[in-house]
């Protein structure tokens, strides 16, 4: 089987339907209202867990994912319908991240999970939503939202409590091996294992405290920086909670144990602060054949570096690793009761569809009117706020009565004032989201009187 664990991909969810302008236009109702109905919701990108899956080799074959839009809206307050969504499946421990923010939008961990990683646009209001005392036969109605696309990295990691480290050929594998059901490939030649394997690893048959263990493939100087497949090994230990550093103290390699244990640790500092923070327990391997002096020797140059719990095994023979297994066992129970769910700081609020629910209307009103100006190195004055982008994106700028109602909501919204205050005059670009317009310096406010308030419902 081919193991990729690594892979970019091109996603695009649906982009809501639009709104239909349409009135009513029965026999006897000479001044039907507006009656059109809204556009369909855009289908969202999920990405789903699958205990079937080990691999992410599905992604190598395609490249680009796009859900189906919304349906518009018709006459006679007819709604589009909205669109499927477009589900993924990918292994457990796979996480998913967007390569320009560096967001991680989903991280899997249990079979079944599903995550949104790309929201489909929500449909546009026909207009019926529209009608007012003043305006009692608008003939506009909105664009759909466009769905959410970017371009996002899969990355496969293992899920273990326990990972296995040291060079190639220290013992890694026999380790594995003698504690648990595995039964990987164990040869005398330097990168045997290219790919992790996973151990469960029983403790007197107490299901409290079994755990997994993950026997990562040799590491090398200059993994950090992909050396000897660096980058793909060192990320399967990012999730890990305790490290088993493995050294080989045989007299055959020619190695130096406490050089390699430097080396080994500056290639976790160098890849992530986490990695060189995880507590770790050294295991001196191959003591069967190793000479009594010398692995006394190592033993205390490591106690003077403070490294923690150290215990001399044999993984060929099974010597003194119950010691090992029975330690990494009480360690684990340790680290797992004093984990702290992270605090958001007082007075810190994160704006998400649950939060903004709980907010009395002014709050709502203020979170999604908030927006800023600033000028571009091209000279153009930008307008950024997820609110006022959405308004120019729903709104169908080749209808007249659609862009003067937008020019209300602008003008009403303090946009033209903070432009004006920015230095902006008249004929200079002016740029919203992906639009861009030219400023005029006037007042609207004599001429869009007909034209209803906008309300915070504009900007959801």
């Amino acid at each position: 089987m081919i193991f990729v664990d690594e892979v970019s991909v091109d996603i695009a969810a649906g982009n809501g339907g639009r709104g239909a302008v349409a009135f009513r236009k029965e026999k006897y109702v000479p001044h039907g209202g507006p009656s059109g109905g809204d556009g369909g919701k855009g289908g969202d990108i999920v990405l789903e867990a699958d205990s079937n899956l080990s691999t992410l080799l599905d992604f190598q074959f395609q490249h680009k994912y796009s859900a189906k839009h919304g349906v518009d809206g018709a006459s006679k307050d007819m709604y589009g319908k909205d669109a499927v969504d477009l589900v993924l499946k990918a292994p457990i421990g796979t996480v998913a991240t967007d390569v320009a923010t560096g967001r991680i939008l989903a991280d899997l961990t249990v079979h079944g999970q599903r995550e949104i990683i790309a929201k489909g646009g929500r449909g546009g209001k026909g207009n019926s939503h529209f009608a007012s005392s003043t305006n009692q036969a608008p003939k506009y109605a909105e664009n759909g939202d466009p769905g959410e696309g970017f371009r996002i990295k899969l990355e496969l990691k293992l899920l273990a409590d326990v990972g296995i480290i040291g060079f190639p050929n220290v013992g890694k594998s026999s380790l594995i091996a003698a504690v648990s059901a595995v039964r990987p490939k164990i040869a005398d030649y330097p990168f045997t294992t290219l790919i992790p394997n996973l151990g469960v690893v029983k403790v007197d048959d107490d299901p409290s405290r079994t755990f997994v263990m993950a026997d990562i493939p040799g590491l090398i100087e200059g993994a950090h920086e992909g050396t000897g497949l660096g980058h793909q090994f060192l990320r399967h230990i990012e999730r890990t909670r305790l490290l088993v550093h493995v050294i080989d103290v045989s007299p055959y390699t020619g190695r130096d144990p406490l050089a390699d244990y430097i080396t080994i640790n500056k290639e976790l500092a160098n890849y992530s602060e986490r990695l060189s923070k995880l507590p770790q327990i050294i295991a001196l391997n191959k003591i069967d054949v190793a000479d009594e002096e010398t692995v006394k020797a190592v033993e205390v140059h490591l106690q003077t570096l403070e490294v923690g719990e150290i215990f001399k095994i044999s993984a060929a023979t099974g010597s003194g690793t119950k010691p090992l297994i029975y330690a990494v066992a009480e360690k684990l129970a340790y680290l797992k009761s004093v984990e702290e769910t992270p605090i958001i700081p007082e007075g810190v609020m994160r704006i998400t569809p649950e939060t903004m629910a709980k907010l009395h209307p002014g709050q709502r009103r203020t979170v999604q009117r908030k927006f800023s100006v600033a000028q571009a190195e091209d000279g153009a004055y930008l307008v950024v706020g997820e609110g006022m982008e959405r308004m120019v994106a729903i709104t169908p700028l080749d209808n007249d009565h659609a862009v003067r109602r937008l020019q209300r909501v602008l003008e009403k919204s303090g946009v033209y004032t903070k432009l004006k205050a920015a230095g902006a005059k008249d004929g200079d670009t002016v740029r919203i989201g992906t639009v861009e317009f030219e400023y005029i310096d006037e007042d609207f406010e004599d001429t869009l009187d007909d034209f209803e308030e906008p309300s915070e419902a504009d900007f959801e």
